[in-house]
């Protein structure tokens, strides 16, 4: 009797502390119930959180036609891609009610009625929890500006605007455009700074330029990419383009025998996904200055590239790298493979369930190495990487993903990481992380295990 007594007690307990755990974290959104077309609203989010600490997310998805931008994050990074709204703290602030607001603007042509609505996601004992904000219907009122048939309801508008514009025309207007590099003022050194125009592009690029021997290179502003000099090659390298729709980077180019040449000549490439392919353009030089990024300045500087800007449709790159959630080497299909030839009968795919990877208990590191949408052979395609290491494939968000290792520790997978950086021919593996089998990202894995992050 006293056993179940005990027993019946401790479920209790546990009981309480989850509900305790779950239940005291609440969202309320404040937004307007009334918009006008082509005006901009705010959203409050007030998150009631009680004792939670730790990764932290916010997601909210807008209707095409609807824009946000950034107000207050409360110490969260924001993000606004694919008509998602992200915010996402690697560690949330310490009080118990923390508010952020974002700034949303409408399209003009709009009408019609939408629902807002959105969830905020956290970990507790290891285990994703969710919490959704209550929805609200928001009426947009049409404007009385512009020509009532141009006027559409949102609902309609979006099946009217595709979520994706075909390559030729998003590859179009992506340029990137190198400063002819210059003096710092400070003993040799060389600034070479670059402007990207992304267009409609988001995630997954790449710059790569080769410079002369002689000289090595150190970053000065890379936008949030992870920078890299090997071999006489300079690499930026972005998970996700940053939100505004142009940017400079910039690196110092430093003689090794302290003399240098203001005469250096760098040739490079900037590489981009549109529609699930890599493509690659030249990176033109001119004479202009990129200290000056007032937009009509910079309009001018892209609108002089539109005849000389090379473009290579359906040019992939086999060490193109997409990293994140899709990273390592891309494995494409070439487009030079399937342009106007006949159709042959479909070869047998390879059998990928030898080198599929089974799920390991509690938090784990693996070193990604390679993405693609096709099953390939492994055992031989690997061998052209210099990759002696066992290979393993899992299936994940329709793509083929290929790692290698298994880690307890993130430091012992980033020295790993490295390691096949400096020996391969892989230079853009990086490290991904499981929980019992499932992919997380690796700041909820951190902050899961309270491991430190190393770069």
């Amino acid at each position: 009797m006293l056993r179940l007594l005990f027993v019946l007690i401790n479920m209790i307990s546990i009981s309480l502390m989850n509900v305790f755990m779950g239940s005291d974290v609440t969202l309320v959104m404040n937004a307007p119930t009334t918009i006008s077309a082509g005006t901009e609203f705010d959203i409050e989010i007030v998150l009631k959180k009680g004792s939670l600490d730790g990764f932290a997310r916010f997601q909210q998805q807008l209707p095409l036609g609807l824009t946000a931008q950034l107000v207050e994050s409360s110490l969260g990074d924001f993000s606004f891609a694919d008509q998602k709204v992200k915010l996402i703290w690697l560690k949330i602030p310490s009080e118990k009610e923390i508010k952020f607001t974002y700034r949303v603007k409408v399209d003009e042509r709009l009408k019609g009625d939408f629902k807002l609505d959105g969830n905020f996601s956290y970990i507790v004992d290891n285990e994703r929890k969710v919490v959704s904000v209550e929805s609200k219907s928001v009426s947009i009122t049409p404007s009385t500006r512009i020509d009532p048939n141009l006027i559409v309801d949102i609902n309609e508008f979006q099946n009217i605007i595709p979520v994706q514009a075909p390559v030729s025309l998003l590859a179009s207007n992506v340029r990137c455009i190198r400063q002819t590099p210059a003096p710092t003022g400070e003993a040799n050194d060389l600034m070479v700074k670059l402007l990207v125009n992304k267009a409609n592009t988001e995630k997954f690029a790449k710059i790569e330029e080769d410079i002369p021997a002689g000289f090595n290179a150190e970053a000065i502003d890379a936008k949030d990419a992870i920078f890299t000099f090997k071999d006489q090659k300079v690499k930026f390298l972005w998970m996700n383009l940053p939100p505004d729709p142009r940017f400079v980077v910039s690196y110092r180019l430093i003689p090794i025998d302290g003399q240098g040449d203001v005469t250096v000549k760098i040739s490079g490439k900037f590489s981009y996904i549109i529609n699930e392919a890599t493509r690659v353009i030249d990176i033109i030089q001119k004479d202009i200055d990129l200290s000056n990024l007032d937009p009509k300045n910079l309009d001018g500087i892209l609108a002089s590239t539109m005849t000389s800007a090379s473009f290579s449709e359906g040019q992939l790159s086999s060490s193109f790298t997409q990293t994140g959630a899709d990273g390592g080497i891309e494995i494409p299909i070439r487009y030079e493979e399937i342009k106007d030839k006949p159709k042959k009968a479909v070869k047998s795919e390879p059998n990928m369930l030898p080198y599929m990877l089974e799920p390991e208990k509690g938090v784990y590191y693996r070193v990604q190495v390679a993405a693609g949408h096709k099953p390939i052979n492994i055992k031989k395609y690997f061998l052209r990487y210099n990759i002696s290491h066992e290979v393993r494939t899992e299936k994940h968000e329709g793509w083929y993903k290929y790692s290698i290792g298994s880690f307890n520790e993130y430091r012992e997978a980033r020295d790993f990481r490295m390691m096949i950086w400096n020996t391969t021919k892989v230079n853009d593996a990086f490290v991904s992380a499981y929980n019992n089998g499932r992919r997380i990202t690796v700041q909820e894995a951190l902050m899961i295990t309270n491991q430190q992050w190393y770069r």
